[in-house]
């Protein structure tokens, strides 16, 4: 199993202007403006090096980061940077790039007030999380991984595989997670863990400028120790045209909280789910084995990878797997057809989850050793990085043998 990288913070809005030597790095720099933590950011790309940016700057005014590559001799470039100091606005940070390994250097460009020396070759991932980590807040590093959840059409299961994963995160791993429930007008957590909060999504979409770390907490419905819940209203009574931007600063905020935060994106399509789908760390598609499910899984996978470049594919879930009667595409023919293999494929279970939806439990509770369960603990230790637990087989002539192993010692 591949380990899971710890999450990238998104990059604030900042303006950046990066001068490169060389165009292997003018590349890196284009993919990294691309990729979804950098969408906040304003960023313009220059050849030039270290002498562009002396000569860019000396009648205008300098951006929130600077980025130079070096690629001549550490005496020049020293000299340029002095220069470009006296030209910098108070606040600018810079970054240099280079191609030389070298203590000292990297310790004279600190000395000098250069935030961070990048030394070839890196990847476009790594440069946001070098810039990422360049603005994050003091004390606040812990970054949440978000999950989304979403299904192929209505009727899925998806909130069902959320919400138990969700579960299992906070109960089998021991971690503190958070389920966030976007289905404004329809959406179940609260009836799933028997939970009636006064407050939860709704107020934080609509809150505007009173949004802080201390209104989303409160908002937040404690279901257990390590668990809590955002829920939806579940009402009709107002109409949800919410805009590209909606949950945006909720689920940055929520980051901070808990190191699972778990999406319940309802099924549709709008402006909203796609920047949410785009920005979470993790994206985990449910799908029923059907014609349209297999299309529609088709098109996320499709709509989503151009905007998530350096990042894994969505995860698909086949849940529902085995009705009596009901013609179904085989797991394997699926993946065929998406290219991707399933992380956990759920036998249709009528009267496990019917008995779980109507007492307001999750399939662990009610019967932790049912290979569904198992399921969503592999897919809990797969998402967080968990090594794999070796389950013993079971060996049928072992009560027989402890049975014959008694009476002996008698």
């Amino acid at each position: 199993m591949n380990e899971v990288s710890t999450p990238i913070a998104p990059v604030p809005r900042i303006s950046i202007q990066a001068f490169c030597d060389q165009s292997d790095t003018h590349q890196l720099m284009s993919n990294a403006m691309a990729d979804r933590r950098m969408s906040k950011s304003h960023m313009k790309i220059h050849m030039g090096g270290a002498a562009a940016a002396v000569e860019a700057y000396r009648d205008a005014p300098t951006p929130n980061l600077i980025i130079i590559e070096a690629s001549g001799q550490k005496e020049l470039l020293i000299e340029q940077l002095d220069q470009l100091a006296e030209l910098c606005d108070s606040g600018t940070k810079v970054i240099v790039i280079g191609r030389v390994n070298d203590i000292l250097l990297y310790r004279e460009l600190i000395a000098r007030g250069v935030s961070e020396y990048i030394v070839h070759p890196f990847t476009s991932a790594s440069f946001v999380r070098s810039v990422s980590d360049l603005y994050a807040a003091p004390g606040s590093r812990l970054v949440g991984r978000v999950i989304a959840v979403t299904g192929t059409k209505g009727g899925v299961g998806a909130s069902t595989v959320a919400h138990n994963l969700a579960w299992t995160l906070s109960r089998t791993l021991d971690q503190p997670t958070v389920i966030v429930d976007m289905d404004l007008p329809f959406g179940t957590a609260g009836l799933d863990f028997n939970q009636d909060p006064p407050q939860g999504i709704a107020d934080a979409v609509f809150a505007n400028d009173r949004m802080d770390a201390n209104y989303v907490e409160r908002l937040l419905s404690r279901c257990s120790e390590k668990l809590s819940i955002m829920a939806a209203p579940a009402t009709l009574d107002r109409l949800y045209d919410l805009g590209e931007d909606a949950f945006e600063q909720v689920i940055d905020l929520l980051r901070g909280t808990a190191p699972f935060v778990v999406l319940d994106v309802p099924h549709g399509w709008s402006g909203w789910k796609r920047r949410t789908l785009i920005s979470a760390d993790d994206v985990i598609v449910v799908a029923a084995p059907d014609l349209a499910s297999l299309r529609n899984a088709k098109n996320i996978f499709d709509a989503l990878k151009p905007a998530r470049a350096n990042d894994s594919r969505p995860r698909i879930v086949m849940n529902g797997v085995g009705m009596l009667k009901r013609p179904e595409i085989s797991v394997a023919d699926f993946a065929r057809a998406i290219e991707t293999e399933p992380v956990g494929v759920i036998s249709h279970d009528a009267k496990l989850f019917g008995t779980a939806a109507n007492n307001g439990q999750m399939i662990g509770e009610i019967d932790a050793a049912n290979k569904i369960a198992e399921t969503f603990s592999d897919l809990a230790r797969l998402l967080s990085g968990r090594p794999e637990v070796r389950r013993a087989k079971k060996n049928f002539l072992h009560p027989i043998m402890a049975k014959l192993g008694r009476k002996a010692a008698s």
